[in-house]
This record gives structure tokens, sequence and C-alpha cells, in this order.
């Protein structure tokens, strides 16, 4: 039996059968896979990139008849006009990618944006992309999304009501410096100009081995590890290396999680693009 992704606002996070909620520990390795690994960091550390005090991609969910606005778009030809139901206060991502993620109850619909700001009383963003959280339907070929890699970002993070539960059904989504110019399935956009097959595309998925003893991690830390090695994380965007997602949560343990540090790059392997 296929268990999906715990739900938000009684939707699913993408149907049982999505890419994103396959177990990948008996899928056979990439035969790249040491070149890729070697190419991101050996020796570089796993970063759990999410816990308390606000770190972290949020979310939020909005009722039906929340009130729709447009946005404007710097990549507007590739991006989902909307409007977006954007309620009065939302919660953005600090930083420069400023995501703002929506959750609508009862369409389940997914609305996704990228540099998010409101200026002069009307929204503007980067690009946007509107998922429906009960198909497996992707973007256009060769289309961004809130994302580089043409993804959604919520089903790839760590939630905290995920960890407390003792499961994360999903893969993971992370970030590396330097990707090539090439997308695998389920990404479906690429932001590189590199040509080195050693650099891994965007969607590639690496799990993290089973040969590697999470047993003695906080329980936080070992519920994200044990998902890395049962569901993978896919490579979602540029950023810095081994950067794992996950959204804010008050009651993260940020202890516990940088346990998850313990972990490095030649802890991981690369899944081979057939096995999908």
């Amino acid at each position: 039996m296929r268990l999906a992704a715990l739900a938000i606002a009684g939707c699913p996070i993408f149907p049982a059968s999505s890419p994103w909620n396959q177990r990948v520990d008996d899928a056979p390795v990439h035969p790249r896979s040491d070149a890729m690994v070697r190419a991101i960091g050996l020796d570089d550390p796993v970063h759990p990139d999410f816990g308390s005090g606000g770190i972290g991609i949020p979310f939020q969910v909005v009722g039906e008849r929340q009130r729709r606005s447009k946005v404007s778009f710097q990549y507007a030809s590739e991006s989902d006009r909307g409007p977006y139901p954007i309620p009065r206060r939302p919660r953005i991502e600090r930083g420069s990618d400023r995501h703002l993620l929506l959750v609508q109850r009862g369409s389940c619909r997914l609305f996704e944006l990228f540099a998010a700001e409101r200026r002069e009383g009307a929204w503007h963003a980067g690009s946007g992309a509107i998922f429906n959280l009960r198909s497996n339907r992707l973007r256009p070929e060769g289309w961004t999304s809130a994302d580089a890699a043409g993804l959604p970002i919520l089903p790839g993070l760590a939630r905290y009501d995920e960890v407390a539960r003792g499961e994360i059904r999903h893969a993971l989504r992370f970030t590396v410096q330097r990707t090539r110019r090439a997308f695998v399935f389920p990404a479906r956009h690429y932001a590189s100009s590199l040509t080195d097959p050693d650099l891994p595309a965007m969607g590639q998925r690496l799990r993290l081995k089973a040969s590697v003893d999470v047993s003695g991690m906080p329980r936080q830390a070992r519920v994200v590890a044990t998902a890395l090695q049962r569901y993978g994380m896919l490579l979602a965007d540029n950023g810095s290396d081994w950067f794992i997602s996950g959204a804010p949560d008050p009651r993260w343990d940020n202890d516990a999680l940088r346990a998850l540090k313990r972990l490095k790059g030649s802890d991981f392997e690369v899944v081979s693009e057939a096995a999908r």
C-alpha cells in the first residue's frame, strides 16, 4: 500500500503516486553517482535550513473565500497569471528568495510565489505557479515555478507535524551551488550554463545510503534522516551545498536538528533516473 504525505487542511500533498511520495530505498544507483557527489562536495556537511525562530520556508492555509490579488511577474511568460489568494498579512520567507506559499482549503490548490513583495498597494513577484494538489500534472516543459527546477516547493519541506507523528513520507527539497544545464524528471527547468556531465541536473534525486547508521541521532533529526534514506531528496534550486529545506515551527529543537550536520556528502548516492 502506498502512503501519501500527511494532508494539510484536508488536502493531499499530491497523490500517493506522485514522484514526491515514492520510496526509492530499493532503486538502483545512478552510474555517475560518485562523480556527482564529488562535484557537490564529499566532505561538506548537510545543513538543515529550517527550525525554530523563523528558520525555513513558511506556508499558510487560506479559505475558499480569500480575496484574490493580481500579481505582476518578472518572468511572466513562465508564470501562472492567477489571481492569487494572498491574505492581508502573508507569511513570507526571510531573506532574498521571499517565497510565499499558500494552500487553499476546499479547492486544494497550491499557490507559490518567488520574490514576493507588495509595492504601492500592488503585488509583484519574480515568478509564480499554481498546482492542483490532487493531480500529478507537471509544469509545461521548460517552465520554471517559484523554484528554479519548475517543481512545487511545499511537498519537499520537512514539517514539524510529520516529525511529531514519527515519519516523513515524501522526498525533501535541497540545493547545491553548481548545477548542470539540464533537468530530469520530475523537474521541468534548468538554471545553469554549465555542461559538465559530473554536475547534477535539476530534479536529480539523492538518498542517504542505507549503510549510514542514524539510530543514535536525536528523534527529530532521526526522522528526517530516515526519510532521506527511504524517499531521498530532490535538487530544486541553486544555493548553498547540501542545504535541506523545511518549514519553520517554534516546536523544532534546533540543537537536535544540528545532529543532521554529522551527515556529509559522501554519505549520499544519486538514484538512477530510470527509477521513477
